[in-house]
């Protein structure tokens, strides 16, 4: 029962974490960033550029054209990001449409680029800590992450650079600089909300199931894991396993670890940078199925 207690309090305070986010999010956006015409980043900022040219519901815009992006992250990250996201841009799609009947809070494009980018990177950040996310370009940039050698903040960085540029040729390339510049404040406050979430993690993994965890990390999320035999001083014969991942997959990782080994200790720690080639794909591990490994 206890577990059953603790797992309610978890999906509410998740619930909650979600709406609060969105919300927030919803509110730099229309109350500072799209008054100014400052975009933001991803099928945000592609929904922003349509809604500012053909004058289509901004709110509806971004569900709708996020609809994809969720279908590809639920085929990558598994039902229960589907269900977080799609619950995350529903609220958020509401809020966008409900401020936009109130005034922009200021005009002035210095004021607007930081304190729109900072209060956009708390919800996010809220919504990636809570687990879901708002914006479906980042499940795409993992997906391409896996099928070639770039990084998802590469990805990224690149689609964003790509709708600026747009943006630069459609509003006037001051308005590209201003939302270039909001894109790298709202980054790095959703670090600092996420607890210091960087675009690649580390995971190091105590368990005692290190060879049936290893595969249903890699059947889940595509990624390889480095065991070593580990001995505690009281738990005795333990394996540690080391797995490099990113922001968004960790929480993925966690409900692994958790539906598999309850006594498993987990670390996640910061990757400055990765150096050489490791495998991304989930193709190795459809061999081991085919072979009964």
């Amino acid at each position: 029962m206890p577990r059953v207690k603790n797992q309610t309090a978890r999906i509410l305070f998740q619930i909650i974490g979600l709406t609060i986010g969105s919300i927030i999010a919803a509110a730099a956006l229309e109350l500072f960033l799209i008054p100014n015409t400052i975009l933001d980043g991803g099928v945000t900022g592609i929904s922003i550029i349509i809604h500012k040219i053909f004058h289509v519901p901004l709110g509806i815009l971004v569900l709708v054209l996020n609809l994809p992006f969720i279908y590809i992250g639920y085929q990558n990250l598994g039902k229960r990001f589907l269900y977080r996201t799609f619950f995350s841009m529903v609220i958020f799609s509401l809020f966008i449409s409900f401020f936009e009947l109130f005034e922009p809070v200021t005009e002035e494009m210095l004021l607007a680029t930081v304190f729109g980018g900072a209060i956009l990177g708390v919800g996010v950040g809220m919504i990636i800590r809570s687990g879901g996310c708002n914006d479906g370009t980042e499940s795409v940039a993992i997906v391409i992450s896996k099928k070639t050698n770039l990084s998802v903040g590469e990805v990224v960085l690149i689609f964003n650079l790509i709708i600026y540029t747009i943006a630069g040729f459609v509003f006037g390339f001051d308005r590209a600089m201003y939302s270039l510049l909001t894109y790298f404040i709202t980054f790095k406050v959703i670090d600092f909300v996420s607890e210091g979430l960087e675009q690649a993690k580390a995971a190091m993994i105590i368990t005692e199931k290190g060879t049936s965890l290893s595969k249903e990390i890699y059947k889940r999320l595509g990624r390889t894991t480095t065991t070593i035999k580990g001995k505690g001083l009281i738990s005795g014969e333990k394996e540690v396993m080391y797995c490099v991942l990113t922001r968004i997959e960790i929480y993925e990782l966690r409900h692994i670890v958790e539906e598999m080994d309850e006594s498993a200790f987990i670390t996640i720690l910061d990757v400055s940078d990765i150096i050489g080639n490791h495998i991304k794909s989930n193709n190795r591990f459809k061999r081991f199925k085919d072979r009964g490994e």
